[in-house]
């Protein structure tokens, strides 16, 4: 395995719901939540959606926010039947391989390795 498994995954309309996430995930999962900070007079476009969720499987790792998902690992590893299942309950959370319904940022997944345990 060269490298360190990086995708980033996308919902449209639709905000996910963190609170209801993090209680899923965290009966499986170590679930951290960050609240980004913002400020009084900034002008920023949806300046009230910067939380996020960090889970951490056993390589797997996960940065969720109400729009996108940003699957990743520190070093390249095969998943675990842990990771694995993770894996595919993020994407079903989120859907779409592109940030907007318009032909434009394809974001395609990239081959990994599972351990031997996995059937």
């Amino acid at each position: 395995m060269a490298e360190a498994y990086h995708y980033v995954r996308w919902r449209w309309w639709i905000k996910l719901d963190l609170e209801e996430v993090s209680e899923e995930l965290s009966k499986k999962y170590e679930v951290e939540f960050f609240e980004r900070p913002s400020y009084e007079l900034e002008l920023t476009y949806r300046k009230d959606e910067r939380a996020e969720l960090l889970i951490r499987s056993d390589t797997l790792r996960v940065y969720l926010s109400p729009f996108r998902a940003v699957l990743f690992q520190k070093k390249p590893a095969p998943f675990t039947p842990k990771d694995l299942e993770l894996r595919k309950r993020v994407i079903e959370l989120y859907p779409k391989e592109r940030p907007t319904s318009l032909p434009m940022h394809f974001s395609s997944e990239p081959k990994f390795e599972t351990s031997e345990k996995t059937e």
